[in-house]
């Protein structure tokens, strides 16, 4: 069966993902980290997230934290490899944007040259120097605010954010500080339905959503949750499409016991050697019993 159609062939860009906000249309976001994530997801999603979120699904890690700009540079240039259709946006991770205007520049352009169409970053307004000076060097930037993974300390944890009203107010400033220094696009992480919907009517901006409600412009999740392919206590705004862990494991079950009892490789899995050099591949002996 075919994912794609005709509107789905062509590249998305910045300017569609603005009209199809206007025009009510939902966005599709997921993440992918290699080549084969991203052809799998590319014809079917909007935008393919290059994430930090690497740290905690693919590389071991415990939270973002650990992701450095090289370990980003590697993924972002695999996935690129696989020429997505979908929007290509990769991650700033944890002080790759934090240090400097010049270090910021840097390494989102490093990026662009990998292949991204954008970068992301996580904050409000004390990161609005760094997403002007990005846009001002034609590096569209898309915006994260709420449940920001590279602030999991300073929150206490992964806790849902703006549940009171100081908080949630702040949010929604951020929110249309972050628009006017030039986002293209804001995810909405582990905040309230209702802020989100109050963010997503009064901006102009797509919001994305996670965690976020249903009124969000889009929504995103990382693909190896909706997948299934992550063990353990899932977030409640996770919904796994398939039990991708135990699913897999039964494949390569089934494998390993074809391996222990004979039946793999089969005759048909098998290369035979041409009849000219059968017998004197069955007459070989040692060279040194000759």
């Amino acid at each position: 069966m075919s994912h794609t159609s005709e509107a789905s062939v062509r590249r998305v860009t910045i300017p569609m993902l603005e009209l199809w906000k206007r025009d009510g249309r939902r966005l599709v976001m997921t993440t992918a980290y290699d080549a084969v994530t991203a052809r799998i997801a590319s014809p079917i999603v909007d935008v393919i997230l290059v994430g930090d979120s690497v740290g905690n699904v693919c590389l071991g890690f415990d939270n973002t934290l650990p992701v450095s700009v090289a370990m980003m540079n590697h993924h972002v240039e695999a996935v690129a490899r696989s020429k997505p259709r979908a929007l290509l946006v990769a991650d700033m991770p944890f002080l790759s944007f934090h240090l400097s205007i010049e270090n910021t520049i840097r390494n989102a352009g490093g990026f662009l040259r990998r292949g991204a169409d954008a970068v992301k970053l996580e904050g409000g307004t004390k990161r609005l120097e760094m997403v002007r000076a990005l846009v001002d060097c034609e590096i569209p930037v898309m915006g994260h605010l709420g449940l920001t993974p590279q602030s999991v300390n300073v929150m206490g944890g992964f806790k849902v954010q703006g549940q009171k009203a100081d908080d949630a107010l702040r949010l929604l400033d951020d929110a249309h500080h972050l628009q006017e220094a030039g986002c293209f696009a804001l995810v909405l992480e582990g905040i309230p339905a209702e802020l989100a919907a109050r963010a997503t009517e009064t901006l102009t901006i797509p919001t994305i959503g996670i965690g976020a409600g249903p009124a969000c412009a889009g929504q995103v999740l990382v693909l190896h949750d909706l997948l299934g392919l992550v063990e353990g206590r899932r977030p409640k705004f996770v919904r796994s499409y398939v039990d991708g862990f135990d699913l897999l494991q039964t494949a390569l079950s089934r494998w390993a016991a074809d391996v222990r009892e004979g039946a793999f490789p089969s005759a048909d899995e098998s290369y035979r050697l041409p009849e000219s050099a059968g017998p004197a591949v069955a007459n070989w002996t040692p060279s040194h019993a000759r």
